[in-house]
């Protein structure tokens, strides 16, 4: 059986709208299960494992299920990471490696070590599309997945956008690089973001246009994970970040409400999902 299982983010829901009051997690907790959300992504760079373990409680009471966000700095950091993902019952980590070296070659090694690491211990890994990290570059990314068939994707595009400057209307061959990156990715992450802004308000009239282009992706990208997954859960995160991912005016308010924009990506997603087949 095929699920689609929304998640958000510890880091999103600190603070969650424009008020910038941070609730305690157990309040926080509370809101995503009612909000009708699966589980919740517990960032390591945003927080540390002393925070994970204090959530901990609070979203098994609450149903939700932990995905653990790791940044290692050293090769051998992962592996406690991994042993804590094993002990929290998350379903992978998701690595935004730390260690960048400058060539292919030299990359390469990294990321088999994690994933030979990763296949010991039994918990599986997926790479995350971001900047700052091993995975920075669209190009560079590529020529890993070339060189590792076996490594697998966590796709949050907004960084790509964001980091080849892409114009509007893409190319059909930056297009074709981003159906390359979603062919190996196995989790998507949900943010709207343009040639110059991370992370877009979903309801501005000039932001539509890359609504519309985030929103194929998804389409695209959940469209060949069924194809490629006769069971098993496709594990989708809204991750609408804080200031200063979140744009702010003078005031230093945000100019909308990133609650609510989670929860009508989540209401995309799952719209998408049931159009291709839904659940089953």
């Amino acid at each position: 059986m095929r699920r689609l299982q929304v998640y958000t983010s510890l880091w999103a829901m600190q603070p969650h709208d424009q008020t910038g009051v941070k609730l305690p997690y157990d309040q926080v907790c509370e809101m995503v299960s009612g909000a009708g959300f699966d589980g919740m992504a517990i960032d390591l760079g945003a927080s540390d494992v002393a925070v994970a373990h204090e959530v901990r409680p609070h979203m098994e009471r609450n149903g939700l299920t932990p995905l653990i966000v790791a940044f290692p700095k050293t090769i051998e950091s992962l592996e406690d990471t991994l042993h804590m993902a094993a002990d929290f019952g998350a379903p992978f980590v998701d690595v935004i490696g730390q260690v960048m070296p400058i060539a292919l070659d030299d990359m390469v090694p990294v990321i088999e070590t994690w994933m030979g690491m990763a296949d010991r211990i039994g918990v599986p890994v997926q790479f995350e599309t971001h900047r700052n990290c091993i995975t920075n570059d669209l190009y560079t990314t590529l020529q890993l997945l070339d060189r590792i068939p076996d490594m697998r994707i966590c796709a949050d595009l907004s960084h790509y956008v964001v980091d080849r400057e892409f114009w509007f209307p893409l190319s059909d061959h930056d297009l074709g690089l981003i159906s390359r990156i979603l062919q190996r990715s196995d989790s998507f992450q949900g943010r709207v973001a343009s040639r110059q802004q991370i992370q877009l308000q979903l309801d501005f009239p000039q932001n539509q246009k890359w609504v519309e282009l985030f929103k194929g992706w998804w389409r695209e990208g959940l469209a060949d994970w069924r194809a490629r997954n006769p069971s098993g859960d496709c594990i989708f995160v809204c991750e609408l970040g804080p200031p200063e991912y979140a744009m702010t005016g003078p005031d230093g308010r945000e100019m909308s409400n990133r609650w609510t924009e989670a929860q009508v990506i989540k209401s995309w997603v799952r719209e998408i999902w049931d159009e291709l087949g839904g659940d089953g």
